[in-house]
């Protein structure tokens, strides 16, 4: 990774506008001023806001956000550009645009979107058999989840069980298909089922995605 680089921020901004998935608490901030200092109260979701689902989320003993290997979260990976797949995104979409990666970001038409729409595209069953049978570590996606709004929670179980990372909420939006350098950190919440995040990617200046 040496030379010249350009740092690409994927976070949504967190805000009490920030959207919310229904029954979500929303975002909230209280400023104390005291003595010149300025002290803020922070009330979220754990899944407010671009973050990262844990294995907790599903599985009542699973390992919590904090216990992420940072190895699934860091390092080379791949965006794919799935804007044109419809509203469930499918193994056949994914097909041949994995390459081999072990981390996936799936951009689709909903990084332009500010406000909730429970038609987000999402995965669907055999898209995470794909995911799980290729070995993929850590899959990212710019809509509220990877399940159907409609979904009974197997997408997020499918995922989940083999430990893959999953990062919801992206900002896609000015980010071509290609491959990059990742940096996604959670919050490091004792054992939650997880945590806002920052995201990042890298790109050396003059190197084609």
């Amino acid at each position: 990774m040496a030379g010249e680089q350009t740092v690409i921020d994927l976070t949504r901004p967190l805000s009490p506008e920030t959207m919310v998935y229904p029954g979500d608490p929303a975002v909230r901030f209280s400023s104390i001023d005291e003595d010149g200092a300025t002290v803020t109260a922070l009330s979220l979701c754990s899944h407010s806001g671009t973050h990262i689902d844990a294995p907790r989320h599903y599985y009542k003993d699973g390992a919590g956000v904090d216990q992420i290997p940072l190895t699934h979260l860091v390092g080379e990976c791949r965006v794919i550009d799935l804007q044109g797949a419809g509203d469930l995104i499918s193994a056949k979409d994914l097909g041949e645009k994995l390459l081999g990666s072990s981390r996936v970001l799936i951009k689709t038409r909903f990084s332009q979107e500010t406000a909730f729409d429970r038609h987000y595209p999402a995965l669907s069953s055999d898209a995470a058999t794909l995911l799980c049978r290729e070995k993929v570590v850590c899959v990212g996606i710019d809509t509220p989840s990877v399940e159907p709004f409609t979904g009974d929670g197997s997408v997020h179980r499918q995922l989940l069980k083999e430990g893959i990372a999953i990062i919801e909420l992206l900002d896609l939006s000015g980010v071509a298909e290609g491959k990059y350098w990742l940096a996604a950190l959670p919050l490091s919440l004792t054992g939650l089922d997880g945590a806002p995040a920052r995201v990042v990617l890298l790109t050396h200046h003059g190197e084609e995605p």
